[in-house]
């Protein structure tokens, strides 16, 4: 039973943490914004947005580059400034995204005339200064060669620009264009503005295409300026023309598809402090409403308030967690601070701005994508910002009731491309084991999920699934299958049927805890199909030499006979040149190889090991993956292969597996990223790998490391309440460099008492449980024994001989604890729960 708590509120340089006065272990408060950098990941492929954003703002304010990286607006790489824009997405693949009616300044125009002016964005562009760049969270700072200097903020639907041109007797009038485009220059049809001679007022609207997905959107915009300066002129321009007769116009695209460059400009006597004010205000709705918004956001152009307004917005969302700074360094806490940043840019809130359906419910956007995001991102939020999480699935849950499907991946109001499985249902399902309840329909996001699994849509590259007619008859989905019931890329048989195996895993708890037990073993009993495509006898070879390792997945066709890929194939060391891609027919494994997704059965992870050869093999399996860079930690998939010792008793080998990552891989600088961000996707990863409670997405269950950090606590935003997680014997094994701990557990306490499982449920943050760790520098015998391993849904091994799957090395008949043998969960959402009602076989 835990004891009465004692919760004491601490101020500090404006931010609040409640801390546990009953805990020798308080963490001191402090302001974290100090060690957020937005600039992480802004180059070498991060493709993170460096820019101004509340949380999950929809104005985000940055300029825009011409890299070749540029998806998030700026790339901190040298190369030019194309435009200061206010719509972004953050750490995305594909084409850029946004980046809507830029604005570029000019001191003066060439001899004065107008069309001294560069206005085409190609060849107007201009480089910056390195050192002139600055950013923090609400703030955007840069410098052109030109003199032109920019600072930027935002609020939620409106950035306000701060354009300081050069002074001196050389200065004249200076002019801000807006230009009529988006980052990948894919307006459709016609886009228009119109300028109010008197005010200098800029309306419009355009129509544009999404980065990775179907369909088209139209954003309206409401620009504003504001100077010391009296207002020379105003006007439109065309390609590389200017009138500042004309004020309004509506320019298409030209004959060879691109967009002919086109928008408006305004033009001011030289202010006397050298400052132009620009507020831009965005809609999905109309013009008048992007004018209301910013009107009644940043009303004054009141600059340093808007900015303020914003460090307060992240002050109070960073608010849950704190973790001691003794004994680290300030760029290990930058690296962990900044990643919890990020998961806040993406997705969007753009509630009140959906023009498609008319709802009272939340509206989320730019979910890029949910295979990415529900493996950490999401999760991550469900304990620091439960409230946001729940508005998300919320929103999924909306959107199905007005579209007739879960997204998979949606962006700008357009449905994305699915990459794998039905993902939102591991969403919708991780929120509800968790408890996530406020104003969720439950009964109609099961109703989403089991759609997803019993109904094929028509398009299934964009929502729910494909091959459900051979997912039901022969439990797999075949290679070349035969689909006429619904479209998508007849691809990536081996990932699907992984991906659909766990989705249907995790419809099952949901059905379960709702009482509806015939639909429960039905999921259940689905969930089982990933072993069909287990081939015992397969090998892998690299460069012709055999890794020694039999028994991998491969693809089946429908009658039964089996195809062939290389478990090599698209992994990160094949060099073939295939491409595991939804635009390439190369593999049946999408941006992954067999030999990491053989590691892909989250929920069943007892029976893998068995298949795999028993736990020692399993780890050498698992060692060979990460030792040989058959795995890229730049991609999704790899985030669970790096704790998934924890399933084999060695939970020591995860801690130490996380070590040769964080920070090698994962580092506070602008290239510190391996891969792109992904919405947040690397950031969850590194905040919940330095906590050392790393989640199994869709389930209860975090696995036990040792935390990078004395101390961490976090108090959950549902309860109050805070958890902690302390190192008693930091000191003796902090790292030489302090950059984290170097020790293994060798005993641990939970509130007080001892405590021999290697992770722990999702009542450690909701109750405020303690956990107390105690190291030792050599792997120890914690959490090692098989009733101290995670929960699994599991069957015995001769079972797994009987159906021809076979048990490559007998390890150990032990008991491996099923899932949901806690019914705790069950309790708080009032249901019963049958513990006889499940799969009773143990090895």
């Amino acid at each position: 039973m835990l004891s009465s708590r004692l919760i004491l509120s601490v101020v500090f340089t404006g931010s609040c943490v409640l801390v546990d006065a009953a805990s020798p272990y308080v963490v001191d408060d402090y302001d974290v914004l100090q060690y957020i950098n937005p600039l992480i990941g802004s180059s070498d492929g991060g493709n993170v947005f460096a820019g101004a954003t509340l949380p999950y703002g929809m104005a985000k304010a940055v300029a825009d580059t011409d890299s070749e990286s540029n998806q998030g607006g700026f790339t901190y790489d040298g190369s030019n400034i194309t435009g200061f824009s206010s719509m972004h997405d953050s750490g995305t693949g594909g084409s850029p995204s946004l980046g809507n009616f830029p604005l570029f300044p000019y001191a003066s125009c060439k001899n004065d005339d107008l069309n001294g002016c560069v206005f085409p964005k190609k060849s107007r562009k201009q480089a910056y200064k390195s050192d002139s760049v600055k950013s923090s969270p609400g703030y955007f700072d840069i410098e052109l060669v030109s003199g032109v200097r920019v600072e930027m903020t935002a609020s939620h639907h409106t950035s306000l620009f701060r354009f300081h041109f050069p002074s001196g007797e050389e200065s004249g009038s200076p002019l801000i264009l807006l230009d009529l485009s988006d980052l990948s220059d894919t307006r459709q049809d016609n886009g228009s503005i119109s300028i109010d001679r008197s005010s200098g007022r800029m309306t419009g609207n355009a129509k544009f295409l999404p980065s990775f997905g179907s369909g088209s959107y139209n954003l309206h915009f409401c620009a504003d300026f504001s100077s010391s300066g009296w207002l020379r002129d105003s006007g439109i321009f065309v390609n590389t023309r200017a009138s500042n007769d004309v004020h309004d116009l509506t320019i298409s695209r030209s004959i060879n598809g691109y967009p002919l460059p086109g928008g408006g400009f305004i033009r001011f006597q030289p202010p006397s402090d050298g400052i132009v004010n620009a507020r831009v205000g965005v809609s999905f709705i109309s013009s008048e409403q992007a004018c209301s918004h910013a009107e009644a956001e940043i009303p004054n152009f009141e600059f340093e308030a808007t900015r303020q307004n914003a460090v307060d917005k992240w002050t109070e969302k960073m608010e849950p967690i704190r973790v001691s700074r003794e004994g680290v360094k300030s760029s290990v806490l930058t690296n962990f601070y900044s990643g919890i940043y990020r998961t806040m840019v993406n997705p969007q809130n753009y509630t009140g701005e959906n023009p498609l359906w008319t709802s009272t419910e939340p509206y989320f956007d730019s979910f890029y994508c949910l295979w990415d995001s529900f493996r950490s991102q999401i999760p991550f939020l469900t304990i620091f910002d439960p409230n946001s999480a729940t508005q998300m699935v919320r929103s999924l849950i909306d959107t199905q009731r007005h579209l007739g499907w879960l997204p998979d991946c949606r962006m700008s109001l357009c449905k994305g491309f699915t990459q794998g499985g039905s993902n939102a249902d591991n969403i919708l399902v991780d929120a509800f084991v968790k408890g996530l309840d406020d104003e969720v329909d439950w009964q109609a996001g099961y109703a989403a999920v089991q759609k997803d699994a019993e109904e094929e849509p028509f398009d299934w590259s964009s929502e729910g699934r494909g091959g459900l007619k051979s997912w039901k008859e022969v439990n797999y989905i075949p290679v070349e299958d035969f689909d006429y019931e619904g479209f998508g890329t007849m691809t990536r048989s081996i990932s699907r049927t992984l991906e659909y195996s766990y989705n249907d895993y995790a419809i099952a708890q949901m059905a379960r805890a709702m009482n509806k037990t015939s639909d429960a073993e039905r999921y259940e009993k689905r969930s089982l199909a990933w072993r069909n495509l287990f081939k015992k006898d397969q090998t892998s070879f690299i460069n012709g030499t055999d890794t020694g390792f039999k028994g991998f997945f491969q693809p089946r066709y429908y009658n039964g006979t089996w195809g062939h890929q290389d478990p090599l194939t698209c992994s990160n060391i094949d060099n073939s040149g295939s491409i595991c891609s939804l635009q390439n027919t190369a593999g049946e494994t999408f941006e992954s190889s067999i030999w990491e997704y053989q590691f892909f059965v989250p929920h069943d992870m007892a029976t893998l090991v068995k298949m795999l050869g028993g736990p020692n093999n399993f780890v050498k399996r698992l060692d060979y993956l990460h030792d040989t860079n058959i795995t890229y930690i730049g991609n999704e998939p790899a985030f669970l292969t790096v704790f998934q010792y924890h399933y084999a008793g060695r939970p020591a080998k995860s801690t130490a597996r996380v070590r040769t990552y964080i920070p090698d891989y994962f580092s506070p600088t602008p290239a510190g990223l391996p891969g792109n961000d992904d919405s947040g996707a690397m950031g969850s990863f590194v905040a919940m790998s330095m906590m050392g409670l790393f989640p199994n997405p869709g389930q209860s269950v975090y696995l036990i490391t040792v935390p990078f950090f004395k101390s961490v606590n976090i108090k959950s935003p549902l309860t109050g309440k805070t958890a902690t997680v302390h190192v008693t014997n930091w000191d003796q094994f902090n790292s030489l460099n302090n950059t984290g701990g170097t020790g293994f557990i060798k005993s641990a306490t939970l509130n007080g008492k001892p405590y021999t499982r290697n992770w722990l449920d999702h009542d450690f943050f909701t109750e405020g449980q303690e956990l107390v760790l105690t190291l030792s520098g050599k792997e120890s015998s914690w959490g090692t024994a098989p009733e101290d391993r995670p929960p699994s849904l599991s069957i015995s091994s001769s079972d797994l001989e009987a159906r021809g799957w076979g048990v490559i090395e007998e390890e150990s008949s032990d008991h491996i604890p099923l899932l949901h043998s806690d019914q705790r969960h069950f309790a708080r959402h009032g249901m019963h729960f049958d513990h006889h009602a499940r799969f009773d076989k143990k090895w």
